[in-house]
């Protein structure tokens, strides 16, 4: 595993022309130096995938499938060392690096290594004039853009649909985490992958726009800022080029006023925290019973005072840094925001005493928030927490659909029926019931401010399809 900088391209790894360091987020000291993509090493990588293009297309389901699998199984061979250079590289938990780098993306090249050999890649159908033969063709050549957050999550997210479907990718990685990126490199090469099918180039977001706007790609997928899938999303609106968006969000726990708060508080150490805050899908905004206000209160300041705070590298760690320098200035300055807006702080709210290095943010709990405050409408991506009042189930919805975003929420009750109905009121994306656990198998995506398209399941397969429609003259069969 390389802590040097590099690019893959067409099957070789290629010392970067650009680097620039990777810095470890619990300590701020150097970790690696990380590529910083060249427009050539994006020319030279959309190049490779085109030319592997037809071979890859045309290849069996079967055979694709077969690699696939072995690309899983030599990602899994890496998971011990691959958990812990993200960890290094984004402070993720160790408790949480372990299943989400290597053993997530393996299972999820696994899922579509078997989907692919189930859907059928043509369906005729009987039409007025014979039969018409509905085909499923690869997309084309794939630029695929992922953050820092999950990096190895996420760009699976992507690869494992998108190669199973017959594309070719170039994988735009993150900056901040350009080192693991190269992990999926080395099991593309020991799996057999064609030179080409799979390239990476790590860098910062010029090397992206330009991948974007690139005349060898017939299709991207980003997951990032909506800032930034605004942008993307104009660009290949002007190029008439599909795009998958996966943006950010700032969803609502409705915690209703028959919930077991023992187990709704359970459920939030990982709905409202999980990998330091720095999650899509996190519920961020709490919306509390005011008939329960002070109780919920105090039980979120209880919970939060458990939350250990430290070495991401300890698998008992619940907090670790934030990733950068940055960010957690960037986090600060909502907190100060929630302050000034008359807001009660009532848990956290600065750098840890004992976590004067790296990027430390205590969890942070803020009272009687506006919903029309800024820590309550703008995605902070840090361990803070907005807690609003409401009267009635109405109010609770409308209150969860009062944000530009719609990724995802959360309902907390002890009746089933009752909280379904919640959640199928709220206009999101996705709403989990008593707790928040992503299925791979069922499609995640946004709406609103929160993206366009879809991911996972078998519907993040059809995303990299193009369909083709062959009318044929002739009696119907």
């Amino acid at each position: 595993m390389s802590t040097t900088a590099q690019v893959y391209i067409d099957g070789r790894f290629l010392a970067a022309e650009q680097v620039q360091p990777v810095i470890e987020a619990a300590t701020g000291e150097p970790l690696g130096d990380g590529a910083s993509a060249t427009e050539a090493d994006v020319d030279a990588a959309v190049a490779a995938a085109r030319a592997a293009l037809p071979e890859w297309q045309a290849a069996s389901p079967d055979h694709r499938a077969e690699l696939l699998t072995a690309f899983a199984a030599a990602l899994e061979q890496r998971a011990r060392g691959t958990d812990e250079l993200v960890t290094r590289e984004n402070g993720m938990p160790m408790s949480l690096s372990r299943g989400a780098n290597g053993r997530f993306p393996a299972a999820l090249l696994r899922y579509y290594a078997h989907l692919i050999t189930e859907i059928p890649i043509e369906e005729i159908r009987p039409s007025m004039i014979g039969q018409t033969v509905v085909r499923r063709e690869a997309v084309g050549v794939v630029a695929a853009i992922v953050p820092w957050n999950y990096p190895q999550a996420l760009a699976a997210f992507k690869l494992a649909p998108a190669l199973a479907a017959g594309c070719t990718v170039v994988l735009k990685a993150a900056a901040e985490t350009a080192l693991d990126a190269l992990v999926f490199a080395e099991a593309a090469a020991e799996a057999g992958l064609p030179p080409g099918v799979l390239n990476i180039v790590p860098g910062g977001a010029g090397a992206g726009a330009y991948l974007v706007a690139h005349p060898g790609v017939d299709k991207v997928t980003f997951t990032g800022s909506t800032a930034a899938g605004r942008t993307i999303g104009e660009v290949c609106g002007r190029l008439l080029r599909p795009v998958t968006l996966e943006l950010g969000g700032k969803s609502a726990a409705v915690i209703l006023d028959d919930a077991d708060l023992d187990a709704t508080m359970k459920g939030l150490r990982n709905a409202s925290f999980v990998n330091n805050g720095q999650t899509c899908h996190l519920s961020s905004r709490i919306l509390a019973p005011r008939s329960r206000y002070d109780e919920v209160l105090g039980a979120l300041v209880d919970m939060v005072g458990t939350l250990r705070v430290g070495d991401p590298l300890d698998t008992s760690t619940d907090i670790g840094p934030l990733v950068s320098a940055r960010q957690r200035d960037r986090v600060l300055g909502y907190i100060e925001a929630g302050k000034n807006s008359g807001a009660k702080l009532i848990a956290g709210g600065a750098v840890p005493a004992d976590q004067q290095r790296g990027w430390f943010v205590s969890p942070t709990v803020f009272a009687d928030v506006d919903n029309g405050d800024r820590i309550a409408q703008e995605e902070i991506f840090g361990p803070v927490l907005a807690v609003i009042p409401y009267d009635g189930d109405d109010e609770a919805i409308a209150l969860a659909n009062d944000s530009e975003f719609g990724l995802a929420g959360t309902v907390w009750s002890t009746d089933d029926d009752r909280a379904l109905e919640v959640a199928r009121m709220i206009r999101t994306g996705t709403v989990g019931i008593n707790d928040y656990q992503l299925d791979f198998r069922a499609p995640f995506g946004g709406v609103k401010a929160s993206g366009i398209g879809r991911e996972l399941g078998p519907e993040g397969l059809e995303a990299f399809f193009a369909l083709k429609s062959i009318y044929r003259v002739g009696p119907a069969d």
